[in-house]
C-alpha cells in the first residue's frame, strides 16, 4: 500500500479499464452487425427492483421533458436560458463559483476532456488510485505521451497515507493530481479535502477529481477542497439519461487551458464564451440538457441535505441488511465506505453468474466487477432515484432469500 509505481503489472485491469470506457462507443456497432441483439433489446423488459450502480433508474419527470420537439438550440434564446439555468443549479449541487461546462456525451467525455485540454506529452501526472477507475485515469494520461506515477492504495481502501502522498507530491512535482472522489467499482469513498490542502501547499497547478458517482449522492465541495476539475455525469445521482457529462473548471485550469489549445470533440477551450458569444463548438443537445436541468431541478426542491441524508441512511440499511445475512463487504474496516453504492464479496459457495440469474429471476439486477474484482465483488447501486429505502429492503429480501437457497 501506498507504493509508486510506474507499471502495477495488472493487464486484467487495464484491458477491464479501456473495455469499460470503450464500450458505448462500440455498441452502434454491434447493433448493425448483430440484429437479434437489437431485437432482444427492443423487447427487454424494464428491471423491476433496480439496483445498478448506474446508469439508474430515470424517473417520469425527468423522461417527459424529452418528448417533445424543441427548436434549434444554435438559435433561440430559450436554450441559452436554459443552459445558464442548469449550470446555476449544477453549481449549487457541486458547491463551486466555477464556470459549469456541459457536454452532449457520457461521463467518460468529461475525463478526458480535461485531460486532452491540459496534458502535453511529458507533463507530470500523479494518479492516486483506490480502484478501476483511479488507476484507469493515470493509464488514459498515459497515452497522452505524459509521465504517470500511479501511487496504488488498493482496490479495497480509501486514500490514507497522506505523509507518502505528501512525499510523492513533494518530490515528483506534477502538473495534475487525479483522483477519484467514489470509487464505484469498489464502494469506496476518496478524502478529497485532504489531498486538496497538499495540492495548495505544493501549488500544484491542477487537481482532477471524477465525482461522477458521487455529485448529487455525497457531499462535493468543490471550491473548499480546491478542484481544478470536478468531473460530472447525467446517469447516476442525478437520474437522467446516461447522455450528459458536465465539469466545473477553475480559472487556473482555464490558463493552462487557453496555454495547450487542444482542438478537437472533447475540447474545452471553445466553452469558455460559448454562452456569451452564443456559439457552441457542436449542435448542443437540447432534450438531454433539459433532462439534466430537470434532475438538478428535484434535487434541490428536495433540498441537497435532504437528498444526501437519504443516500446515507439508505446506504446504512443496505449494509447492515448484508453483514446480517452473513455477506462481507469488500471494502477494508478502515475504508471509508460510499453513500452511493454497496460493494459485497460474492459468498464462497455461489458463483456470480448463478448468483445474478438467480436474482435476474426475481426481478432484482445488481451490478457485477471488472478486472481483477470480476466475479469477485458485486454491487448493490442506491444512488439517485434508487436511494429509496422501499426498494431496497425488496432488493435485501431477495438477495436473503436467494443466499439461503443456495
Amino acid at each position: 500500500m501506498g507504493n509508486i509505481i510506474l507499471d502495477s503489472g495488472r493487464r486484467g485491469v487495464k484491458n477491464a479499464y479501456f473495455l469499460c470506457c470503450n464500450f458505448l462507443f462500440k455498441i452502434p456497432y454491434f447493433y448493425v452487425l448483430n440484429a437479434n441483439f437489437a431485437n432482444k433489446m427492443q423487447v427487454m423488459e424494464k428491471y423491476r427492483i433496480p439496483m445498478v450502480p448506474g446508469p439508474v433508474a430515470v424517473p417520469p419527470e425527468i423522461l417527459e421533458v424529452a418528448a417533445f420537439n424543441y427548436g434549434s438550440p444554435d438559435l433561440e434564446d430559450e436554450y441559452i436560458t436554459l443552459y445558464k439555468s442548469t449550470e446555476k443549479a449544477l453549481q449549487k449541487i457541486m458547491h463551486t463559483r466555477h464556470k459549469i461546462v456541459i457536454q452532449t456525451g457520457e461521463g467518460m467525455l468529461a475525463l478526458w476532456s480535461a485531460l486532452k485540454s491540459t496534458l502535453l506529452p511529458g507533463d507530470k501526472v500523479l494518479a492516486l488510485s483506490t480502484g478501476l477507475f483511479g488507476y484507469g485515469i493515470g493509464m488514459m494520461a498515459e497515452t497522452l505521451g505524459c509521465e504517470v506515477k500511479i501511487m496504488d492504495f488498493g482496490f479495497n481502501e480509501s486514500i490514507r497515507e497522506f505523509e507518502l502522498v505528501e512525499k510523492a507530491i513533494r518530490e515528483f512535482r506534477p502538473k495534475m493530481i487525479t483522483m477519484v472522489h467514489s470509487e464505484t467499482p469498489s464502494g469506496t469513498i476518496n478524502p478529497v479535502d485532504q489531498i486538496g490542502i497538499l495540492k495548495e501547499k505544493y501549488e500544484i497547478p491542477l487537481l482532477y477529481v471524477d465525482a461522477v458517482s458521487g455529485i448529487g449522492g455525497s457531499l462535493v465541495k468543490t471550491d473548499d477542497w480546491h478542484i481544478d476539475f470536478c468531473l460530472g455525469a447525467s446517469q447516476k445521482c442525478l437520474s437522467a439519461p446516461a447522455n450528459m457529462a458536465f465539469l466545473s473548471v477553475s480559472e487556473k485550469a482555464w490558463e493552462i487551458i487557453e496555454e495547450v489549445g487542444y482542438v478537437g470533440y472533447e475540447a474545452l477551450q471553445p466553452f469558455r464564451e460559448a454562452v456569451k458569444k452564443r456559439y457552441f463548438p457542436y449542435t448542443p443537445y437540447w432534450q438531454g440538457t433539459a433532462q439534466l436541468h430537470k434532475a438538478c431541478q428535484l434535487i434541490l426542491e428536495e433540498g441537497l441535505s435532504k437528498v444526501l441524508a437519504r443516500h446515507e441512511k439508505v446506504a446504512r440499511y443496505c449494509r447492515q441488511r448484508a453483514l446480517e445475512m452473513g455477506l462481507e463487504l469488500f471494502p477494508a474496516s478502515d475504508a471509508i465506505l460510499s453513500p452511493t453504492v454497496t460493494a459485497l464479496n460474492v459468498p464462497p459457495r455461489m458463483k456470480w453468474k448463478k448468483l445474478d440469474e438467480a436474482l435476474r429471476a426475481e426481478g432484482v439486477v445488481v451490478g457485477g466487477n471488472y478486472g481483477t474484482l470480476a466475479g469477485k465483488v458485486f454491487r448493490i447501486g442506491h444512488m439517485g432515484t434508487q436511494a429509496n429505502l422501499e426498494w431496497v429492503a425488496q432488493a435485501m429480501d431477495i438477495l436473503e432469500g436467494v443466499i439461503k437457497k443456495a
